[in-house]
């Protein structure tokens, strides 16, 4: 049984959730999405609150998956996501040009990496990197790209890492004694 895809979601007082067929919209004071629900998932508006439900037990992972991203697109329209990346490094920096972000990260030749629309970046330090964004998967997505361009290595922790994110070090050559 999915208890995820039991849940009744809450509607805020200035989201408006409209559902056509199997494509749901959410629109809210941020902005507005959309996403296509499987065709055996149904999706009701009823009052203030969002039910969705199965035809049978044969689509269970599509149930909480449809509930969830529901639900993260209404906290996106209203609240939005933010992830925050750090460079550690001598030289390793961030530095946001209009629509694209630069990235020097220890190479020959900086990085440079297009935004894609929706998204917001701010840099308040050169070693400081906020995204923001109304859709958790893009703003997500974007997050593990920067990352991937030089991830963190586990014998000093140079590179580029999310804040909250803790690199698990090794010794080095004194353990080789």
């Amino acid at each position: 049984m999915s208890r995820i895809g039991n849940r009744e979601l809450a509607i805020p007082e200035n989201v408006t959730v409209t559902v056509d067929g199997n494509v749901v919209n959410v629109k809210g004071p941020k902005g507005e999405l959309s996403t296509k629900v499987n065709e055996n998932i149904t999706v009701k508006v009823e009052g203030n609150k969002v039910i969705c439900t199965r035809v049978n037990d044969n689509f269970k992972n599509f149930h909480g998956t449809a509930n969830a991203n529901i639900k993260n697109m209404i906290v996106g329209v209203t609240e939005g996501f933010e992830k925050k990346l750090e460079a550690v490094g001598v030289g390793y920096r961030f530095q946001v040009k209009g629509n694209t972000l630069v990235i020097t990260a220890g190479f020959s030749h900086p990085v440079e990496v297009n935004v894609p629309n929706g998204l917001k970046l701010e840099s308040p330090s050169n070693t400081e990197l906020f995204i923001r964004g109304i859709d958790k998967q893009l703003v997500g997505e974007f997050a593990a790209n920067i990352r991937k361009i030089r991830k963190p290595e586990p014998y000093k922790g140079k590179g580029i890492r999310y804040t909250d994110e803790h690199i698990i070090r090794k010794v080095g050559k004194k353990a080789a004694k």
